[in-house]
């Protein structure tokens, strides 16, 4: 009987072990999940990028971090940084979130005019609120209503509970883009871009003061914890403390000395009442003493303007949300950064792949240019030095690794992409550059300009070959192209032609017209035989490349095509349009294969990978997709 006993007890803890093992690899593939991945469109296999941060607040119990951005909404783990759940949904930028006072409801509010109320725990969708292009949202403190300011310069005030709209105040008379309730939930302060702040009965809807003395757009409007005070920041870079109750102004803060900014976007008060932090266009968040008015600390480490603020319950941390697309955690007392989350990006102009296909190049708003593993959607790194946006980047043909990037400061660099290193910059042009092509041998650099300027450059030493001249009045060269032999270069105009050039001699040859407004997008078919173009007036053309002839006219897409490319074998055209799709067309018969919707702005930018099966889309949304 022991002997039996002794066996059962072994077979027993044999099966606890391996129900631990398949708990923990469970626990471990959940929490392994790649966060590229999530969310994704139809037809879409990977995500670059997290989109452009918009406003950043803590849970009620100081665990969570939501972040709304141009893409959804991104809830990350405090203590770790890691990425918790995405919640997708909204069709543009979600511009603001409220966590409710329990913590189990998030609301997002976005310009494609939607609210979303969402169960934080699970990412399950509950409730959508219809508004107009909104702007800010707050729960009130019980959480039965929920405030929403958008563009079209009302409140709106809803039933949690019913979704049904409960009253819309009026007065405002431009958009309303922040709106707070205080600590009772019986007053709402609303700021807008007509310079006032507002107060209203929240239970009535009736105004009861307006707050005038700012001298431009205010932004961000918060009361005190105990709701005597309410503080307004404005693009008038100026912080105003006033009385709650009779809207009378106690003080304006000043700006310290040492600090250079114009711009305050956001201010927030500390949950003991006795600090206030505010983030300004100087790339600064001051700390404050809300009873006096002095500056007390600035915190220094973001690259760009900070757009939002947040401290957690305890006082002890202070999340901000910077223009650079990170995220900072700092300790208040000691005022310094112990946590940065990265990942999440700018507005992206233009992508390309490298001549093996394993790296993606994406131009972005933040004056970079980010490299990333295709495979992995690791990203490899940044390659900084210009000083404007990067509209263009285009990989060199010829295997060398060489990158070139154009952008708005009027210059072209040529990179390393395997070391990141900076090669040289070519100068010449006297405006921004929207598009650089290689010559199929990779030789060659053509760059398209702000100005009627098309210009040559000899790759290996930089030096300006030749400027080509066209027709007058062409207007902006948007995009260039090489022939399949490198003989011939087309470039798309903002005049709505389509100069064509001889590259050897620089001899103008030929322009060719149909599109009724600017054209801003040209490629070669690989085999040369065939020229594509896309134009504002949303149609892409496809052209006889010899001969000049117009083949035929491509229609579907509902806005501008800001974007075409052919695949490594001709057969199919992708495009690019502001409408947010992608489009894939027979390039043969001219029919529509499919559409790719998924982006939430303008799809910039479209690239085949070399072996066929990939498509990359850049977008104003600040992500890269990676189609099938």
């Amino acid at each position: 009987n022991l002997v039996m006993e002794y066996m059962c007890m072994k077979n027993k803890l044999f099966l606890i072990v391996i129900a631990c093992c398949m708990a923990l690899t469970f626990t471990t593939c959940i929490f392994a999940q790649d966060s590229s991945k999530w969310g994704l469109p139809k037809g879409a296999k990977m995500r670059l990028g997290k989109g452009e941060i918009k406003e950043i607040v803590y849970s009620p119990d100081g665990t969570k971090l939501a972040v709304a951005s141009t893409i959804g909404v991104w809830i990350y783990d405090v203590q770790t940084g890691a990425e918790l759940n995405f919640f997708t949904g909204h069709t543009d930028d979600v511009y603001s979130v409220s966590f409710s006072a329990d913590g189990s409801t998030l609301a997002s509010g976005s310009w494609d005019g939607t609210i979303h109320l969402w169960h934080v725990s699970t990412g399950k969708h509950l409730h959508t609120f219809w508004g107009n292009k909104v702007r800010s949202v707050v729960f009130s403190p019980d959480g039965s209503t929920l405030a929403s300011g958008g563009h079209d310069k009302t409140i709106r005030l809803w039933n949690v509970k019913t979704g049904m709209p409960l009253r819309t105040l009026e007065g405002h008379t431009d958009a309303v883009v922040n709106v707070s309730f205080n600590p009772d939930g019986s007053i709402l302060a609303s700021g807008g871009y007509d310079n006032t702040i507002r107060l209203w009965n929240a239970n009535t809807g009736e105004h009861l003061h307006t707050l005038e003395g700012h001298t431009n757009s205010v932004v961000s409007v918060s009361f005190s914890p105990d709701g005597s005070t309410l503080v307004s920041g404005s693009w008038d870079g100026t912080i105003r403390l006033w009385n709650a109750k009779t809207g009378k102004h106690l003080r304006t803060l000043k700006r310290p000395e040492i600090q250079s900014y114009t711009q305050i976007y956001t201010v927030s008060f500390s949950p003991d009442g006795s600090t206030l932090a505010s983030g300004n266009n100087g790339r600064i968040i001051c700390l404050w003493d809300a009873n006096t008015g002095t500056h007390l600390r600035s915190l220094e480490g973001h690259n760009g303007s900070i757009r939002s603020v947040s401290f957690s319950p305890d006082f002890r941390t202070l999340a901000s949300g910077g223009a650079d697309n990170t995220i900072h955690l700092w300790n208040v007392s000691a005022g310094t950064n112990f946590r940065t989350i990265e990942g999440h990006t700018d507005r992206v102009w233009s992508v390309s792949f490298s001549p093996d296909g394993s790296i993606l190049a994406s131009g972005s708003d933040d004056k970079t240019i980010h490299l990333w593993d295709v495979n992995t959607a690791t990203h490899l790194r940044t390659l900084e030095g210009h000083t404007d946006l990067v509209w263009s980047v285009s990989f060199s043909p010829d295997g060398s690794s060489t990158l070139a990037s154009g952008s708005f400061d009027d210059t072209i660099r040529l990179w390393d992409a395997n070391t990141g290193t900076h090669l040289r910059t070519l100068e010449g042009h006297k405006d921004s550059i929207f598009s650089v092509s290689f010559s199929p041998d990779g030789s060659t650099l053509a760059s398209g300009s702000f100005g009627d300027t098309v210009r040559l450059w000899h790759v290996n030493t930089g030096k300006h070959l030749r400027t080509l001249l066209g027709l007058k009045n062409m207007g902006n060269y948007y995009s260039v192209s090489f022939s399949a032999d490198g003989s011939i270069l087309a470039s798309g105009s903002s005049g709505s032609r389509i100069p064509i050039w001889h590259v050897g001699t620089g001899e103008y040859l030929r322009t060719l017209e149909g599109h009724g407004s600017g054209v801003n997008s040209v490629s070669f078919s690989p085999h040369g035989s065939t020229l594509a173009s896309g134009s504002i007036d949303d149609t892409i053309r496809l052209w006889n490349a010899k001969t000049g002839t117009h083949l035929r006219t491509l229609e579907g897409h509902k806005d501008d095509v800001l974007c075409v490319s052919f695949s490594p074998d001709g057969s199919t055209l992708a495009s690019g349009s502001a409408d947010q799709t992608v489009r894939i067309w027979n390039t043969n018969t001219g029919e529509l294969i499919r559409t790719l919707p998924g982006h939430t702005s303008w799809v910039r930018s479209v690239a085949f990978s070399p072996d066929g099966n990939t498509i990359a889309s850049g977008s104003l949304d600040g992500t890269v997709i990676l189609w099938e």
